[in-house]
């Protein structure tokens, strides 16, 4: 079978398609025919050798966490009723995933609701359990003004609709008109273009100041999101795409009352995992949650995807397809 390998640090080049033996289901595993392989943004950080304070990754390596596709075979002590079944589930360590067929443990399996579609599936078994672990974390209101950075993101363009439909108004900042015409059609009340100056003030003038900041976006731009979060605010610090993830001084934020939670807080055990990712495509099946799929490329072309990805050129999600 076919499979993208990082063959050492650097650019989006380093990322070789190969031929390599078909995995075999071991007891208690099953083999998964990949339909879609999710991608994020701290996939290319870590290809790129600048996420290794965080990751203990070294090449050769085959990236991806979280794919979706149907049963193919099934190891000793697994329901044999898994087998010609469309499921989704998450890598084993994460790896893996950028593949035409992977093994996984059965006890990560998901059954794909009917209806749902296996792209987004995979678009959901990353981005659909953060943003609903970071979303109930936060315990968003009626009324509640949110802030989401990275609005246009895989995960921010979630949690855009999900604060939405939890009564709070939403602000979302993304990079660019077409980004922010997307948040826009989702769901947002106010766009704001983040690489315009004065972005955050205008923020604070027209909405008064957060009480909810989702930060998927770090850096400066976190940063300047913390300014002008309220008294009493909430603030999600869990994404690094603008360099690293947002550096909150604790003193400053407990003189404002407002509490910090930060990438460390979304570690979750694979029950509870599973148990949001349910949750996620359950939501999608029912018409409330669409993840948006902004490109797709071939496996082979997977240097294509994350070159795109580094290039901001994606809205949404960016997947990978045999």
């Amino acid at each position: 079978m076919r499979a993208v390998r990082v063959e050492r640090f650097g650019g989006p080049e380093v990322l070789v398609a190969a031929e390599v033996p078909d995995p075999v289901a071991e007891p208690g595993q099953v083999v998964i025919d990949v339909a879609a392989a999710d991608t994020l943004f701290v996939e290319t950080q870590i290809r790129s050798g600048t996420a290794r304070q965080w990751f203990a990754v070294e090449p050769p390596y085959v990236p991806g966490g979280a794919v979706a596709g149907r049963v193919s075979a099934t190891g000793q002590g697994v329901d044999a009723a898994w087998a010609g079944l469309t499921v989704a589930a998450c890598t084993p360590d994460s790896q893996g995933g950028y593949a035409e067929r992977v093994a996984v443990p059965a006890e990560a399996l998901l059954a794909v609701p009917d209806g749902l579609d296996p792209t987004w599936a995979a678009a959901l078994m990353h981005d659909g359990v953060t943003g609903l672990a970071v979303l109930d974390a936060a315990e968003v209101k009626p009324g509640d003004r949110v802030l989401v950075t990275a609005a246009a993101g895989g995960m921010g363009i979630l949690l855009v609709q999900l604060a939405r439909a939890a009564g709070a108004r939403v602000t979302a900042a993304a990079r660019g008109e077409r980004k922010l015409d997307l948040a826009q059609r989702m769901g947002a009340d106010v766009v704001v273009d983040y690489t315009e100056p004065g972005w955050a003030e205008h923020v604070r003038e027209v909405t008064g100041g957060p009480d909810v900041v989702f930060d998927g976006a770090g850096g400066r731009i976190g940063q300047a999101a913390f300014a002008i979060a309220a008294p009493g605010a909430r603030f999600s610090a869990h994404g690094a795409a603008g360099g690293g993830f947002s550096a909150i001084d604790p003193a400053e934020a407990g003189r404002r009352q407002i509490t910090v939670r930060g990438i460390q807080d979304v570690q979750l055990g694979l029950a509870e995992r599973n148990r949001l990712a349910e949750r996620a495509m359950a939501e999608a099946a029912a018409g409330r949650l669409e993840p948006v799929i902004g490109r797709t490329f071939p496996l082979v072309r997977a240097a294509e995807a994350h070159a795109a990805i580094e290039a901001r050129e994606v809205p949404g999600k960016a997947l990978l397809l045999p």
